[in-house]
């Protein structure tokens, strides 16, 4: 057995201790020829005892989080990150597109018990509690990468798209993204703001991509869309 592979559509990639595997549009996983993908986005290889992956790209970013959603790390341009639990997951978007893949570790170096987690319908991240309608929208903007099985690719929706979807108008829509995006930076979620006081311009996907890494939405939320929105404004 492998000591680490890498788990993408269905396809299993072993990773060797003395070579560097690369992840991008080529390389030893070639993901898509998404013009929007680095051609070398992320690596995976060992040092001093230690798996790491890396961000070797200049402008996207990936999010990875742990089986359970409860641990979860922000990985920007030229930053490192070790591979220290036996499964994570690694989400990333590029252009229009949100791809997820898995990494697994044969003898990591913490073990990670899996914990049952209750819920009693409210929605909290921390201090954030979120209404009913503003998760709606989470899970609207989730909902191709909620319905995917496995790993893969998914279309994050166009704002317009979303909207419909949930029957609003695209004011109210982006009106409403913008309070979610403010809670959640405010609870401490990176990546959601440009600057001081500016939103980032790529806030949905990393919205889309902490919400469903961190299971704030999952698939049993979609039946949300087809139960009627409730107007909380």
């Amino acid at each position: 057995m492998n000591e680490l592979y890498v788990e993408y559509c269905g396809q299993y990639y072993p990773v060797v201790e003395d070579k560097t595997f690369v992840i991008g549009r080529e390389g030893d996983l070639a993901i898509d020829e998404n013009p929007y993908l680095h051609r070398q986005f992320l690596t995976i290889s060992k040092h001093a005892g230690l798996w790491w992956l890396n961000n070797i790209g200049t402008r996207l970013t990936a999010t990875i989080a742990d089986k359970t959603g409860g641990l979860q790390a922000w990985l920007s341009p030229q930053s490192s990150l070790p591979l220290v639990l036996n499964r994570v997951s690694v989400v990333f978007t590029a252009g229009p597109t949100t791809y997820e893949l898995s990494i697994h570790v044969a003898q990591p170096a913490f073990r990670q018990d899996h914990v049952d987690s209750d819920s009693d319908g409210e929605t909290t991240i921390g201090p954030v509690i979120l209404t009913q309608a503003q998760k709606a929208l989470i899970v609207a903007l989730s909902e191709p990468m909620l319905k995917r099985d496995g790993t893969g690719l998914s279309a994050i929706p166009t704002s317009a798209a979303a909207a419909e979807r949930l029957g609003w108008g695209i004011t109210k829509f982006n009106r409403k993204l913008d309070n979610v995006c403010d809670k959640l930076d405010r609870a401490g979620i990176a990546g959601l703001r440009g600057g001081p006081g500016k939103l980032a311009t790529n806030r949905k996907a990393r919205l889309v991509e902490h919400a469903v890494s961190s299971h704030l939405v999952t698939r049993v939320d979609l039946d949300m869309l087809e139960a009627g929105i409730p107007d909380d404004e």
